[in-house]
């Protein structure tokens, strides 16, 4: 009998793994029947993918594109399975602009899309250069100017009246904070108010862009207009609203408390009623407040209370000893509040804040209770109540919900990029 005691492990050839602990066969084993219960899970879901696919399928593949009514589509499928697809390539540019905005003007929405799309770059990813966000500031007044026309000189009287506003705030933020702030206020004001003189007093009757009315904007283009709008106004006054919570000073902290617990404790349908009906009352008699400006108010006034309470929660996770070392370096509360605690605090809320703004999108589907001609309304009025596509809903309900899931999954994946690039769970 030869002895092979001498043989080291090392010496002998690799063994190749069974074929059922490698590749797909043990990611199958490993995630979907693992165990007998896993199994039967697993089994039962495929049956219930089988069942949805089995009958969405032929409903999509037998569809009809190119018929201009209800009942042209009926003879045409005659009894067979297929979605009437035809009142989405027939009133498509109302789904999207709604049904009043002038066709020949549709490329100034487009346009002013196209450059959000650049003013967001510099602001959501960082290796960018800082110098783009010059054109983040102005994007505002191009895109108000691009949507709805008019006069050149209010946006730009708009633009100056916050230029000024900041340059006298950092001119004398270091002397005293409030006072910067109060002169900064103050001035904008003051600037907006001779502006608005200037503009009527030079007003053409032929401006460059015509004019469009609030009334006429619809569609997906108004649901993303106040989406975009007031998630970038709700996340600073949010902001406010959380450090306010934590002040010192009980006036300031009182006010911010009432005013979050208020906002949170009534529905946001409620609030858009009384931007439609009552918000008028609260300005000037001579003043005529636009009903989209009123409702992107409430809308942002809403959001920023959810916004506030997400950001003090980060800025509670914060240990002490954050706010000790800001103290230790000598700096002041805005300093160390720009510099070492709200960048950590918003790091730790970026989930919370994301979470808002996607329900904050989808939530601005409400205004067409208040007769504002969104997406939902396009469908819910003029559309299912033409005669030629009354009782279509599968088809215009599943394109709705498919934009507004392309745009949330969008946020959703950006959010678990950010957090993967900041590392909010500081590893």
């Amino acid at each position: 009998m030869t002895d092979l005691s001498f043989v080291r492990s090392d010496m002998l050839p690799e063994r190749a793994p069974p074929a059922n602990e490698v590749g797909m066969v043990k990611w199958l084993r490993t995630n979907l029947f693992s165990t007998w219960a896993n199994s039967l899970l697993t089994i039962a879901a495929f049956y219930v993918i089988y069942l949805v696919l089995a009958n969405v399928l032929p409903w999509f593949s037998g569809g009809v594109w190119t018929t201009s009514s209800l009942s042209e589509c009926r003879e045409v499928l005659q009894g067979e399975v297929g979605g009437c697809f035809s009142v989405l390539t027939e009133r498509w540019n109302q789904l999207i602009y709604g049904f009043k905005y002038p066709v020949d003007l549709y490329w100034r929405p487009n346009i002013a899309l196209l450059l959000l799309a650049f003013a967001a770059a510099p602001v959501l990813f960082f290796d960018l250069p800082r110098k783009l966000l010059l054109f983040t500031a102005i994007y505002p007044f191009v895109a108000y100017w691009l949507i709805w026309g008019g006069p050149i000189g209010v946006p730009v009287t708009a633009f100056v009246g916050i230029l000024g506003a900041y340059l006298v705030f950092e001119r004398f933020n270091a002397a005293n904070f409030a006072a910067a702030g109060l002169a900064a206020v103050a001035v904008a004001f003051s600037l907006w108010f001779i502006g608005g003189y200037l503009v009527d007093m030079l007003a053409s009757d032929d401006p460059l862009l015509t004019p469009v009315a609030s009334r006429d904007l619809g569609g997906f283009m108004l649901n993303l207009m106040l989406g975009v709008t007031c998630v970038s106004l709700s996340i600073p006054l949010g902001i406010a609203l959380a450090l306010g919570r934590q002040s010192n000073l009980p006036l300031i902290k009182g006010v911010c408390v009432i005013f979050i617990e208020f906002i949170r404790g009534v529905p946001l349908i409620t609030l858009l009623f009384v931007a439609s009906v009552m918000l008028a009352y609260f300005f000037p008699p001579d003043a005529t407040v636009d009903l989209f400006l009123r409702v992107v108010i409430m809308i942002t006034l809403f959001s920023s209370a959810y916004i506030a309470e997400v950001i003090r929660g980060g800025l509670a996770a914060l240990p002490k000893g954050q706010y000790e070392a800001a103290d230790s370096l000598g700096l002041d509360y805005p300093q160390a509040m720009r510099f070492i605690i709200l960048p950590q605090a918003l790091k730790i809320s970026i989930p919370g804040i994301v979470n808002v703004a996607v329900g904050l999108f989808k939530d601005t589907t409400l205004v067409s209770v208040i007769s504002m001609f969104d997406l939902v309304g396009m469908i819910r009025g003029p559309i299912l109540a033409s005669q030629e596509w009354n009782g279509v809903y599968w088809e215009l309900l599943g394109f709705a919900a498919l934009l507004f899931f392309v745009v949330c999954y969008g946020i959703s994946q950006y959010s678990q990029w950010l957090e993967r690039r900041l590392r909010t769970d500081h590893r």
